[in-house]
């Protein structure tokens, strides 16, 4: 019995803990009623998507597919980015001793 309800108490953690850190449904920028309603729908729907997902074995872990997505969107902006801010890269001098 105890078994029983702490894996349906780990299973509503999981739902919170992904709900927050993976589809930041805490997160948002507006306030009007509708825009704060559309926001939760969108994020509730996005975890349906990612156990949809997980169901059908595409994806093995929530937060592997955010770093992962994180990490490609971020490496993407550098290679973009980095090239024209080659004169901010500092021009060291030995030092001298005087």
């Amino acid at each position: 019995m105890f078994l029983k309800l702490h894996d349906r108490y780990w299973q509503i953690e999981q739902y919170h803990r992904t709900l927050k850190q993976v589809c930041h449904i805490e997160h948002f920028q507006v306030r009007q009623p509708i825009a704060i309603r559309n926001h939760l729908f969108t994020a509730i729907c996005g975890y349906v998507q990612l156990q949809r997902l997980q169901a059908t074995d595409v994806i093995r872990n929530f937060y592997q597919l955010q770093r992962d997505l994180f990490n490609e969107v971020i490496s993407t902006f550098i290679r973009a980015f980095t090239p024209s801010l080659e004169h901010l890269n500092p021009q060291l001098q030995s030092p001298v001793n005087a």
